[in-house]
């Protein structure tokens, strides 16, 4: 059965998923980078970015696991990039350059309709305009029976975590502070919505927590 799962989003000691003043030069914002430090040590992180080396933990196990069975993505615009209202033209074409390490059909959230992006590596990026349950909703036809991975930003997540459609949170916090910038859970009840506490464990440089949804 596809589940809808949130893998490796790393947090902030102060319940941050992004830095303030996210921008073209800080897409992380302010210290956001301190939060993906444990990813960034990663082999597979740097496997999955051309590089060699890098550690084989604990931390590594979980962004493994992230893209284990995964036929499809969603994520919100601002992940997509740094563009907002109307898109003036077509050449953005995402953070990742022409081989984004997605693999997979990814489901972008905007107000404003795109024609579908194919890239290379077997990625092709849709824009829905119509909502999480009609992302959520092509997303399942396109994962084929596979999990769906859903991404940032931390508005994006809230939205399906307050509609009870995540099935899997996994949050990574790492130690470090940002005093600001974009918070996940800010607003949100997550016993009253079901979800609880399954398993936690500490990685060589984040705790990291699974959340089920009863």
């Amino acid at each position: 059965m596809t589940k809808l799962k949130v893998a490796c989003l790393s947090l902030s000691l102060d319940g941050f998923a992004a830095g303030p003043d996210q921008n073209l030069e800080q897409p992380l914002g302010k210290g956001g980078l301190a939060l993906h430090q444990w990813a960034f040590a990663t082999a597979a992180f740097q496997k999955m970015h051309g590089g060699k080396g890098g550690e084989t933990g604990i931390d590594n196990q979980f962004i493994e696991q992230g893209f284990d069975k995964v036929g499809a993505w969603i994520i919100g615009r601002n992940m997509f990039g740094p563009l907002r209202g109307p898109w003036m033209d077509e050449s953005w074409r995402g953070w990742w350059g022409e081989e984004p390490p997605y693999h997979v059909p990814v489901f972008v959230l905007t107000h404003h309709p795109r024609p579908p992006l194919r890239m290379l590596g077997g990625t092709t990026f849709h824009f829905v305009a119509d909502g999480i349950a009609a992302a959520l909703e092509q997303a399942r036809q396109a994962a084929h029976g596979q999990d769906i991975r859903l991404g940032g930003g931390a508005d994006t997540i809230r939205q399906y975590l307050r509609a009870g459609l995540v099935d899997e949170l996994h949050l990574a916090i790492a130690p470090a502070l940002l005093g600001a910038g974009e918070p996940l859970l800010a607003g949100l009840d997550l016993p009253e919505l079901g979800y609880r506490c399954s398993s936690s464990v500490s990685g060589e440089r984040a705790a990291h927590f699974i959340l089920l949804k009863d």
